[in-house]
């Protein structure tokens, strides 16, 4: 027998799966309202209310890189997580939090990263990237980037393998992911092995239908528009593929690529769009729904058995690539 939907909030109803009661409660609990200070710390938080304590043995420390450039902030902030077991070298994930490009830091992100390390079985570090509006795009992209770049030049010294270093990204750090992906092709490298991008908003341009059907989910197609405003300012609408991944021209010669997304969120259609265009360039793709899940499903991998089964999936398509015997010639130029 169907269950009967969910009446969550009082403008609106979908069948959500009840692994996401947590996440909703946790949700709701967030402040309303568009004070950034607020937010944040309302962020935090959220966060904080889904957490669980770091599994025994998995070493977590705050540090500072220095990446030497130009478009960075310089000192970049960061956490890195090395979970009990990892390898001499260790693979990296650089992980990319969420918030709508205006809030979100490695505290907000933590639940999530840590996941990462203890699944993927790898080193994870966490970039505390700069936000807008205060630094609008490209800011936190390009601190993002130059991460994954410094890594890839200096891991060593962090005990980090640095030709087996792949991304995640959630949200709006899903975005900022495709996008380093973009810049690293574009820059002649660093290479990255693979990416994972999680209900990632790929488009400044809300004009999918899922921005209709999904319009009053718990994130609204108005909170994104906003969200987008303060990203880019007057520039919006742009063309510009380090802002909006969906519309760069050439995809070409991308990382492999797993994209998951959320059947009940305004953002459904970038994923499928974006996979779509990906696998028509040639690249290799998974591209996988959350059925009956929101925007967020990752935080609620503690609540039910399909949400923890969620979070496994791009957990062990990164392993594969990280930890296979080819992932040194592993490429992106064969579609699935």
């Amino acid at each position: 027998m169907a269950k009967a939907p969910y009446d969550i909030g009082v403008n609106w109803r979908f069948d959500i799966h009840p692994d996401m009661r947590d996440l909703l409660a946790a949700k709701d609990a967030v402040p309303k309202t568009t004070d950034s200070d607020s937010l944040r710390s309302g962020w935090v938080a959220y966060a904080a209310s889904m957490q669980q304590p770091y599994p025994q043995g998995m070493l977590v420390a705050d540090t500072v890189l220095h990446c030497a450039y130009e478009a960075s902030a310089g000192a970049i902030p960061v956490r890195i997580y090395r979970p009990k077991g990892a390898p001499h070298p260790s693979p990296c994930v650089v992980y990319l939090h969420g918030g709508a490009f205006i809030k979100g830091s490695p505290d907000s992100g933590d639940p999530i990263a840590w996941g990462v390390a203890d699944h993927v079985g790898c080193v994870v570090v966490s970039v505390d990237y700069r936000l807008a509006p205060e630094n609008p795009f490209p800011a936190g992209v390009e601190d993002s980037y130059a991460v994954v770049r410094h890594l890839a030049r200096q891991g060593h010294t962090l005990d980090i393998d640095p030709d087996r270093l792949a991304i995640w990204g959630d949200s709006a750090g899903g975005n900022m992911a495709a996008a380093v992906c973009l810049m690293a092709r574009d820059r002649a490298g660093p290479r990255i092995l693979a990416q994972a991008l999680n209900y990632a908003c790929l488009t400044d341009e809300l004009d999918a239908p899922a921005y209709s059907r999904y319009k009053d989910a718990p994130v609204t197609t108005a909170s994104i528009d906003r969200a987008w405003t303060l990203y880019l300012g007057n520039r919006r609408p742009t063309r510009n593929p380090y802002a909006v991944p969906l519309k760069a021209v050439d995809l070409s010669n991308m990382a492999p690529a797993h994209i998951h997304f959320a059947e009940i969120d305004c953002l459904a259609d970038d994923s499928r769009q974006y996979a779509e265009r990906l696998k028509v360039a040639g690249n290799q793709v998974v591209l996988r729904s959350a059925d009956r899940m929101i925007h967020g499903f990752l935080r609620a991998r503690f609540s039910g058995p399909d949400a923890a089964a969620e979070f496994a999936e791009p957990c062990t398509f990164l392993r594969g690539i990280l930890f296979g015997s080819t992932a040194h010639e592993q490429q992106a130029g064969t579609a699935a």
